[in-house]
């Protein structure tokens, strides 16, 4: 501890800690957050008008949400499975490591809590345990109440909001879009959609979103849009927007200049001061950040060092006998007494268990065991009445099934048509491969040499389809998978609510481009000259591409990431193609395998289109020197489809679309399973 005293005074900074803290507002009335200087946070006050917008009105008590944790242990799970859906892998750890140790805390209403510590400290699994995310890893034990209840996550999610570290947002939407779409499904079902609006308004204008209002927000190498920290302000305004009851934020100052840091900072004290409960980590904060903080949480290798007001760190750090310099960041004395120093591990760690085995034993330690005790206990005191949590425990959604389908088929739908370059290529690659089929195949006639052609063509119209369609939609849903999976935890929408828009998002593309295909390729390759036989063929053509679309979406929403999705999607795809009837005579199938064939839609598409082209066919040209088909019946015989039947392979196709989608959906639905502890 000397040694450590020796050397924060060597560095001791140019901040008057005691200074800021006498400027910081604590009374709650203030309707100005104490924000850096020329920082106009313009939240209203209880007195204020509200102009109907219930987004500003202070909490009432019976909102207000005490969340208290008690003797909560993390370990690392030593047979977590990696990955997620059904391509999992067991990861094998020599010895469970004990991440967080009895760590037993408690944040009231009107409190912002700062936990702080150095890397490693578990600041972010003590919110991951908090907020009931990314647990999937570990065995957790403790206890977590809310209001005297025992925590339950949906209920959770219902009355909090989470910012987490990273910033995951559609690229092809505007930052107002963005806050719209969140405001339509987050926001509580019975305010009104100017409402909804008004709220979004004042929230760009307290985190200085305007200039960027209109502006993309952008894809990283693809789409120039916002900067960084107009991003993190976006993904905190996200948050901010539906005015919950308990707010998590984890290290929301990030990638932030010191007057933005500030900002953010100021718009949660404020928050706090209107009755929320804000529990936020972040991460070497500077003195006038850190003079805005109501208590402090400090950690230090999975324990808690203290928890308390500000003002109660110094006394204690005084009392043991590690004083805070003049004139030094606080925030930064303190992570640095708590942190390990390389090649003074066992040194630095004796003192910390000494420093936490202190605050145990102290005044601020014994009167957090009976604030967490006395919330443990509340429920039973006052009698509380769990039927007001039943619809909650029913829905964690705010929004009606139908307005969340409206809103994420509209932000789907943008996300399509706002990529005009990927929409002209993959028609440029239509128009291509169809005109390069015509021209080989071109102006085919019925003869014996014919048949081998058309046949060919047809089934390369097959093969074409599906390997286009199936790597074309491959990336849909495992690409955006943490988009989705958190906006789903977030309460935001229902699993088959984004899984049906964004299948609608992207259907008449792929009606269009298939018909574009068979409307330029058919008459160029000389296929039977008739306009019905035409539109079955391009009807036919269409079905075997939403079939391969589906098979797509089923590997898209089974594999990890994308590239899993990639490697699996042709080994796949080759079995299927081989029980096509082109390759394989459909009589010569052995039969321990015949089975697969009726997986395929290539043995379906392939008999359909045949049937199609060779069922009105009465004669074919035949030079009497070799062996002859006299008519199309002939043809259909040799590949055994004479009893087959049209309709038939249709229904088929279609089942294998609801099928395969049906599967995709389930493999979906799988990872959004919380992991119940």
């Amino acid at each position: 501890m000397e040694e450590k005293r020796g050397l924060l005074a060597s560095e001791s900074k140019r901040y008057d800690t005691l200074e800021l803290r006498r400027g910081v507002s604590t009374n709650g009335s203030s309707s100005r957050s104490a924000g850096p200087e020329g920082v106009d946070i313009k939240l209203p006050t209880p007195d204020s008008d509200q102009s109907g917008s219930d987004a500003s009105v202070v909490v009432g008590e019976d909102d207000q949400i005490t969340y208290s944790w008690q003797n909560v242990n993390v370990y690392s799970n030593p047979d977590a499975a990696s990955g997620s859906g059904f391509f999992k892998r067991k990861v094998r750890q020599s010895k469970e490591k004990h991440i967080l140790k009895d760590v037993t805390g408690v944040c009231r209403p009107g409190e912002l809590l700062a936990i702080m510590g150095a890397s490693g400290a578990g600041k972010t699994t003590l919110l991951n345990v908090l907020t009931h995310r990314n647990n999937d890893r570990l065995r957790i034990n403790g206890d977590l109440f809310v209001n005297g209840r025992r925590v339950d996550p949906d209920a959770l999610t219902s009355r909090s909001a989470y910012v987490q570290q990273d910033d995951l947002f559609i690229g092809m939407l505007t930052v107002r879009e963005q806050l719209v779409f969140q405001a339509m499904l987050r926001m509580d079902r019975h305010l009104l959609h100017e409402q909804r609006m008004t709220r979004v308004d004042e929230v760009i204008s307290e985190l200085g979103l305007m200039k960027c209002s209109e502006t993309k927000i952008g894809v990283p190498g693809r789409i120039k849009g916002i900067s960084g920290g107009e991003m993190k302000r976006l993904a905190f305004a996200c948050e901010v927007l539906t005015n919950p009851p308990l707010m998590f934020c984890d290290e929301p100052t990030s990638g932030l200049d010191s007057f933005m840091a500030q900002n953010v900072v100021a718009v949660m004290k404020n928050m706090a001061e209107r009755g929320k409960t804000i529990i936020s980590t972040i991460h070497q904060p500077s003195s006038e950040v850190y003079a805005m903080f109501d208590r402090v949480l400090l950690m230090a290798e999975g324990r808690v060092a203290f928890l308390g007001e500000v003002d109660a760190a110094y006394q204690f750090f005084n009392r043991i006998g590690l004083p805070c310099p003049p004139n030094y960041n606080p925030a930064d004395f303190f992570i640095s007494t708590l942190a390990v120093q390389p090649g003074k591990e066992e040194n630095c760690r004796k003192a910390i268990t000494t420093i936490c085995d202190e605050f145990v034993k102290s005044e601020e330690g014994t009167s957090i065991e009976r604030a967490v005790a006395e919330n443990s206990k509340e429920a039973e005191l006052e009698g509380y009445d769990s039927r007001a949590d039943v619809q909650v425990k029913k829905s964690p959604y705010k929004a009606s099934w139908w307005t969340q389908f409206r809103n994420v088929l509209w932000r789907s739908w943008l996300e399509v048509i706002r990529e005009p370059m990927l929409i002209k290529v993959r028609f440029v690659q239509v128009l291509a491969i169809a005109v390069l089929i015509g021209l080989i195949y071109w102006g085919q006639k019925l003869t014996q040499e014919g048949i081998t052609n058309i046949n060919g063509a047809l089934f390369l119209f097959l093969t074409n389809m599906t390997f286009q369609n199936v790597f074309g939609v491959v990336s849909t849903f495992c690409a955006q998978l943490p988009i989705f999976m958190r906006e789903h935890f977030n309460g935001m929408y229902r699993t088959d609510v984004y899984f049906l828009s964004k299948m609608l998002a992207e259907l008449p593309f792929h009606i269009i481009y298939p018909f574009a295909f068979v409307a330029i390729a058919y008459h160029m390759v000389g296929f039977t000259n008739d306009y019905v036989n035409f539109f079955i063929c391009a009807g036919i053509v269409v079905l075997v591409a939403n079939c391969a679309i589906s098979f797509g979406y089923m590997i898209s929403c089974m594999a990890r990431n994308l590239s899993v999705a990639l490697a699996i999607s042709a080994p796949f795809i080759i079995p299927l193609m081989l029980f096509g009837g082109f390759f394989l005579n459909s009589g010569s199938t052995p039969i321990y395998l015949t089975w697969f064939k009726y997986l395929s839609w290539f043995s379906y598409g392939n008999e359909a289109l045949l049937l199609n082209q060779w069922q009105g066919v009465q004669s074919i040209a035949c030079n009497m020197n070799q062996t002859c088909f006299p008519n199309g019946q002939a043809v259909l015989s040799f590949l055994h489809y004479e009893n087959g039947s049209i309709a038939g392979n249709v229904i088929m196709l279609v089942v294998l679309i609801i099928v395969y989608r049906t599967l995709a959906f389930f493999a979906l639905v799988a990872k959004t399973f919380r992991k119940q502890k």
